[in-house]
């Protein structure tokens, strides 16, 4: 056998997707969703595969527990997983509540909620400063929420107006929403939230739709923020580590 040989190359199956390590349970919605939201593809600097589950609306899971929709989330979750992703995740932060069952009924790695960052993002900071959590329904965001994300229970709390813009565009299902509105509700709260709080070093933003405004968020309160981009950017970087060699 010579030098210029070709070595043989086989390749082997068993999934019906590749590429896409992240799978992505979807609330079933309509409102607008701009770059940076997780629910647009081109948001993402790599593939990941969606799933929408039907009947969980923005209502439901926010405004009322998610109540009877875990088999709903079970279900599409296992269908990612047969299609051939590594790993799942949701697109609202209040599915914590179903962190620990999905993780238990799945063979993948589970990450539902950009809460589940908040005990890492206080490990980082000196000791006379907290995180805060900038949610998009401060009213509903309850302590069987933060138990489940691993939170303490005494964590800051603040949240976009209830009859603002942007909660109601999202939690209402609208078809429009008025963006730089939007983006001035969430720098507002933030605001109201380190105000409220001095103590604060930082920010994790709850909701998966406030990703296109955590720069401002960032500018405005001169505070680090952290988001679900931030979070399942971490989460794709372990299920499908970056190459470095020939």
């Amino acid at each position: 056998m010579n030098g210029n040989s070709e070595q043989a190359m086989k390749a082997t199956g068993g999934k019906a997707i590749y590429g896409a390590s992240v799978g992505i349970l979807m609330l079933e919605a309509q409102f607008p969703r701009i770059y940076g939201d997780m629910g647009n593809a081109t948001t993402w600097p790599f593939p990941v595969h969606y799933k929408v589950v039907r009947d969980a609306s923005p209502d439901l899971v926010v405004r009322h527990g998610a109540n009877g929709l875990f088999g709903h989330f079970l279900k599409a979750a296992q269908e990612l997983v047969a299609d051939g992703v590594d790993g799942i995740t949701t697109n609202c932060g209040f599915l914590a509540l179903f962190q620990d069952e999905l993780a238990a009924a799945l063979d993948v790695p589970v990450a539902t909620s950009s809460l589940m960052q908040v005990p890492m993002v206080e490990q980082l900071l000196p000791r006379d400063k907290r995180v805060g959590i900038l949610t998009i329904s401060a009213a509903t965001l309850t302590a069987e929420h933060l138990k489940k994300a691993g939170c303490a229970l005494d964590t800051p709390v603040g949240g976009t107006p209830e009859n603002g813009e942007f909660t109601s565009a999202i939690l209402n299902n609208q078809l429009t929403m008025d963006i730089d509105l939007a983006r001035q509700e969430n720098v507002s709260a933030a605001q109201q939230l380190v105000s409220a709080h001095p103590e604060l070093g930082a920010i994790v933003l709850e909701c998966t739709n406030m990703v296109p405004y955590a720069r401002d968020i960032q500018m405005a309160t001169g505070l680090p923020v952290f988001s679900i981009y931030s979070f399942i950017s971490w989460f794709q970087s372990g299920l499908q580590p970056q190459l470095f060699h020939p």
